[in-house]
């Protein structure tokens, strides 16, 4: 939503096109889940008080009218892109199918997975980690308005240290905002290493593609 209060600024799909265009072309495959805050979050008082499953479903469908217009954003800017839900809207997405996903990124496709896991209760983070361990992903990288994890809220506390590596079990013990403990537990099972970054960062995605130190690194023990 850039500076707006909601909805979608063009500049901000256009930005994360930008960023991640070089990785693309240099044959990374990239797998992307993006949230539905913005969207939501204009429909917030309609859905005060609303049951639960109700609104998890609403914000799911929040997701994919994000992912479309980043597909849009992508597609140009010459990008091959294909936007894939766990809600099944065939007019308007592929359904979900783990082989079909792999195989367009075998192909050089981006794709977006949207509509979370498809189940209210489940947040966009865990459906990040789901389908991160589903594809066989290298490393999850969480791009945010923060630089890394820290301590402490860095806003509300500007002496708060960041961390450059922790582990999963400091960040669930210490109950770090990182993403949900449902999200954090199910890369620490699958030992999938989460990477959390500025968003803001100029060149911070390629950065890390390179092995340049960015941000925060969520490990195993003893820095696996």
């Amino acid at each position: 939503m850039g500076s707006n209060e909601y909805g979608i600024d063009p500049n901000v799909p256009q930005r994360i096109a930008e960023n991640i265009r070089p990785a693309w072309e240099d044959g990374v495959q990239i797998a992307i889940v993006v949230g539905g805050g913005n969207i939501f979050r204009g429909v917030s008082g309609a859905a005060a008080g609303m049951d639960r499953s109700q609104g998890d479903n609403m914000g799911m469908l929040a997701t994919v009218i994000n992912s479309i217009a980043l597909q849009d954003c992508f597609e140009r800017n010459g990008m091959d892109c294909r936007v894939m839900s766990a809600i099944e809207m065939r007019q308007v997405a592929e359904p979900y199918i783990r082989r079909r996903a792999i195989r367009h990124l075998e192909k050089g496709r981006i794709v977006i997975f949207a509509a979370g896991t498809g189940n209210p209760y489940f947040t966009t983070d865990t459906g990040a980690a789901l389908r991160a361990c589903e594809i066989d992903a290298e490393v999850l990288m969480k791009a945010t308005k923060v630089s890394g994890i820290y301590d402490a809220d860095p806003v509300s506390h500007p002496e708060a240290q960041k961390f450059d590596v922790i582990t999963y079990a400091e960040v669930l013990s210490r109950g770090l905002k990182v993403m949900d403990a449902t999200a954090t537990a199910l890369c620490q099972d699958n030992h999938m290493p989460i990477m959390v970054f500025s968003m803001e960062e100029t060149k911070a995605f390629a950065k890390a593609l390179r092995g340049e130190p960015v941000g925060t690194t969520v490990v195993e023990g003893n820095g696996e």
